[in-house]
């Protein structure tokens, strides 16, 4: 893939992440016992650019999306939220589908990001509050987490089997991934 097409491909998904994650700020809580969960909508993006690009451009993807919809619709503490709930899941998520599509599908993966997204915002919320008392909320978030990640993974693995410039661009990264390893 060209440097161009690259970039474009990245500030593309960027840009959907961003309106995606804007719009899901514009719902009200869908989850009225669950206060501040919500669906993770941007996150399909994510899962999207980790089955088509590299860990690097994926990672900086994870960063500008973050940014760029803070600057746009939130706080200093959204963002220290949201980074921490987001780096959590994305490396949780990588490490997952590191073992392998024989053991762990899209979706499983997604889940794993729901869940840890979780996770990393409520031990942010512990260190603010200075008290660990904030993750009894844990077992609430974490099922909802999970389920939402299993709907994003849905979401995710219908994309990348149906739309074919996601596949193209998945074949390409393929392609490259095993030209590197066939130099060893």
């Amino acid at each position: 893939m060209s440097h161009l097409r690259k970039i474009i491909f990245i500030s593309l998904l960027i840009a959907q992440g961003v309106v995606l994650g804007l719009i899901e700020n514009m719902i009200p809580y869908p989850f009225a016992f669950a206060p501040g969960a919500k669906i993770g909508l941007a996150n399909l993006i994510t899962i999207i650019a980790l089955f088509t690009m590299s860990k690097k451009d994926s990672f900086l993807l994870v960063c500008l999306r973050l940014i760029l919809t803070t600057l746009l619709g939130g706080t200093l503490s959204t963002f220290l939220y949201s980074m921490s709930g987001a780096m959590l899941s994305y490396f949780g998520m990588l490490l997952v589908k590191k073992i392998g599509p024989k053991y762990v599908s899209i979706i499983g993966i997604s889940a794993t990001g729901g869940f840890m997204h979780n996770v990393g915002q409520l031990l942010t919320a512990s260190f603010i509050a200075q008290t660990w008392s904030v993750l009894l909320y844990l077992p609430i978030l974490s099922f909802l987490g999970i389920l939402s990640g299993i709907a994003i993974g849905i979401a995710a693995n219908y994309l990348l089997r149906r739309v074919d410039t996601l596949r193209r661009f998945q074949n390409e990264h393929e392609q490259q991934t095993q030209e590197k390893w066939s130099m060893y």
